[in-house]
C-alpha cells in the first residue's frame, strides 16, 4: 500500500502589525526676534544767528559778498554738518544770464566752487557755444552743501536754503534764468512734470518784484551720461534761446 500523507495545517495568517499611533506635531521654535533699528535721531539746529541766519539778515544783505557773510555758517538743515566747502555761488553779480544747478558734488564741496568737476566743464562748453563766457554769467544751486553720494537734496533741505537762492537771484537781476535738471524747476517753480518735458518751455519767476524769464534745461551731468546728439541739440537750442531772449532785451 502507498504511504498515505497527511495534509499539512493550512498556514495561518500573518498578524497584522498594532496601527501607529498618529503623533502630534511637535510645536516649532518660534524665530528669533531682532531687535528694531534705533529711530534715526532728530536734526536740531542751531537757534544762534550763525549757524541759523534769521531772515531779516537775508533781506537786509545788500550785496552777495555781505549775504554771503551772512549764511556761510548756514547749520539749518543735516547739510551743513557734513560739508567740507559752504558752496555760495560764483560770477558776474550783474550777470544777465544765471544758471540754477541741484546742489554741490564731491569736486564742488572739495573746493568750494559750482560746477567745477566734469560736469562743469561742460558747463563751460555749454556758456562757450552761446558766446559767453563762465565769467559773463552767474552760477549758484539750490542747495550749498553736498548731500550724502550726491544724491537729490530732501524737500526740507531744499526748503532750508531756497531763502538764501532767492536772495542771490534778487541781488544779482538777471533777464533770463536757466535752470539745470528737474531740482531747480520743481524748488523755484513748483514744477515736477520732469524735465524732459519741460525743458524748452519758457516759464516765469515772480520774485521781489520781477517777472523773471526761466528756460529749463538738461543738467550737465545727465548730458554725460546720455551724451547723444538728440541730447546735445536740445541743451544747445534750450540756452540758444535763453542768449536770444537776452540779445533782444538788451536791444530793446
Amino acid at each position: 500500500m502507498g504511504l498515505v500523507r497527511e495534509p499539512r495545517p493550512a498556514a495561518e495568517p500573518a498578524a497584522e502589525p498594532p496601527p501607529r499611533r498618529s503623533e502630534a506635531p511637535r510645536p516649532q521654535p518660534a524665530p528669533p526676534t531682532r531687535p528694531a533699528p534705533p529711530a534715526a535721531a532728530r536734526y536740531e539746529p542751531p537757534t544762534d544767528a550763525a549757524g541759523c541766519p534769521p531772515p531779516q539778515a537775508v533781506a537786509g544783505a545788500g550785496t552777495l559778498e555781505a549775504l554771503e557773510a551772512a549764511i556761510q555758517g548756514c547749520l539749518k538743515c543735516p547739510l551743513g554738518p557734513g560739508r567740507i566747502r559752504f558752496v555760495f555761488g560764483e560770477g558776474n553779480p550783474a550777470a544777465r544770464l544765471m544758471f540754477v544747478g541741484e546742489g554741490p558734488g564731491r569736486d564742488e564741496d572739495l573746493q568750494g566752487r559750482p560746477f567745477v568737476g566734469k560736469a562743469g566743464e561742460l558747463l563751460d562748453k555749454m556758456i562757450g557755444a552761446i558766446g559767453l563766457t563762465r565769467a559773463e554769467t552767474y552760477i549758484a544751486n539750490v542747495v550749498k552743501c553736498r548731500p550724502p553720494d550726491n544724491r537729490t537734496p530732501l524737500p526740507e533741505e531744499a526748503r532750508a536754503c531756497l531763502g538764501y537762492l532767492h536772495r542771490q537771484i534778487e541781488l544779482v537781476r538777471p533777464a533770463v534764468l536757466v535752470t539745470l535738471g528737474a531740482t531747480p524747476l520743481r524748488e523755484l517753480l513748483g514744477l515736477t512734470e520732469g524735465i524732459t518735458r519741460a525743458r524748452g518751455q519758457w516759464r516765469q519767476l515772480e520774485l521781489g518784484g520781477r517777472a523773471i524769464p526761466v528756460m529749463p534745461t538738461f543738467h550737465p551731468a545727465y548730458v554725460l551720461r546720455q551724451y547723444t546728439q538728440d541730447v546735445r541739440r536740445a541743451v544747445w537750442e534750450d540756452l540758444r534761446a535763453a542768449k536770444a531772449w537776452i540779445d533782444k532785451a538788451e536791444g530793446a
